[in-house]
């Protein structure tokens, strides 16, 4: 049956208009989307999001089998949301695997069901280009089906820095050593005001957006973040989400985007609640519904929970990341998840959310991929392939 604005059962009139626009097809404009933010009909909002989310992918959920490789904690960045690294000048308190040490810690966790390295860190001033083309060359050695996706545009642009050369150059050697594309993070909240509250020592807005296109530029696909839940406003959610979709008309690089929740436990912000159920389905409904030219966005279980992240498959929603064994960047910060999740868990909360489980790559291809029906659904609608990657 064809939706319409009565079946939406909205519950908050200004929503009307937003709904209008959802059911044509069209574009969200930026009062559109603050009142996707602010509106207290989060059922309504919801129902929106879900809209646009089966529209583009049916009943399918995407996951893969993924492992994290953190390969230094060491950071000069002194970021005030962060628990995760240990200031250069107490380097000795924290850890910086070398070459061999990372391989060695990868192989703890790789096996031949594997497909996709995590590889992030901290901003460790030693670490140059050197460093990161003799491990992507190592790890692509010993593992050559598994997708190196690494260094996020923070990473990038302090490597660059620190090796005295330009970001074109670093990406070629970086590109030609074995990476395969980039994560999203640190994009946290582009807006100045907040930035100078939470990471006043970090990459700005303007130069996060910059390296994603010169990331792009060098035909590498990328996810995209935003950090929500401490200091920021709707109108700051609003403003970075169509910061990214912007971009994302100009380049087509970005592949997903990922709500990130806050968690402020072990921070300089532990004075602040953590996020509810109720922001967090309402931010994902909000990406979902303004990131129209973004295919994926991602309910990443190890932040908001195995229970958010099934609800979740509902406000927007298509994936859940994956198997992500050893995640210790949230678990740093009071997450309770992190240290992974059996293939055949994920797959039930998948089921559970009435959805379908298809197993992606990194660049969202269907990995062995065979119809999967969910035993409690009557005739449940095909699982639609992602895009694929170049």
């Amino acid at each position: 049956m064809t939706p319409t604005l009565e079946s939406l059962r909205l519950g908050d009139p200004a929503l009307a208009p937003v709904a209008d626009r959802v059911l044509a097809g069209e574009r969200l404009d930026r009062d559109d989307a603050l009142v996707a933010a602010t509106t207290t009909d989060l059922l309504g909002v919801g129902r929106l999001a879900n809209l646009v989310r089966e529209r583009l992918h049916g009943d399918a959920t995407f996951f893969n089998i993924n492992r994290h490789l953190n390969p230094t904690n060491v950071c000069v960045a002194s970021c005030a949301l962060c628990a995760f690294s240990v200031p250069f000048r107490r380097a000795a308190e924290g850890w910086t695997y070398s070459v061999e040490e990372a391989v060695r810690v990868a192989e703890r966790d790789v096996d031949e069901t594997v497909t996709e390295l995590h590889i992030v860190g901290g901003l460790h001033p030693k670490l140059t280009v050197d460093y990161w083309e003799a491990l992507f060359r190592a790890l692509r050695e010993r593992f050559p089906r598994v997708h190196m996706k690494a260094l996020t545009m923070v990473e990038l642009d302090f490597i660059a820095g620190a090796s005295r050369i330009g970001l074109d150059e670093l990406l070629e050697r970086l590109k030609a050593a074995g990476l395969g594309s980039c994560p999203g993070g640190g994009a946290e909240i582009f807006a100045s005001r907040v930035r100078d509250l939470i990471c006043d020592h970090k990459t700005g807005g303007e130069r996060w957006l910059e390296v994603a296109r010169c990331v792009h530029g060098h035909g590498l696909k990328s996810n995209c973040t935003m950090l929500y839940g401490h200091v920021e406003t709707p109108a700051e959610r609003v403003d970075h989400l169509l910061a990214l979709r912007a971009l994302q008309d100009e380049t087509g690089g970005f592949q997903c985007f990922i709500p990130l929740a806050f968690h402020p436990e072990n921070t300089r912000l532990a004075h602040l609640p953590p996020t509810g159920g109720r922001l967090d389905l309402q931010t994902m409904a909000l990406a979902r519904l303004v990131l129209d030219n973004i295919p994926h966005v991602k309910a990443y279980w190890i932040m908001l929970g195995e229970k958010i992240a099934q609800v979740a498959q509902h406000f927007g929603a298509d994936d859940l990341d994956g198997t992500v064994v050893d995640e210790r960047i949230t678990r740093a910060a009071g997450g309770k998840a992190g240290r992974g999740m059996a293939r055949a868990r994920l797959e039930s909360l998948i089921r559970e959310a009435r959805r379908i489980p298809v197993e992606r790559d990194t660049l969202y291809r269907p990995v062995g991929r065979e119809e999967l029906s969910s035993p409690d659904r009557e005739a449940p609608r095909r699982a639609a392939p992602g895009p694929a990657g170049p």
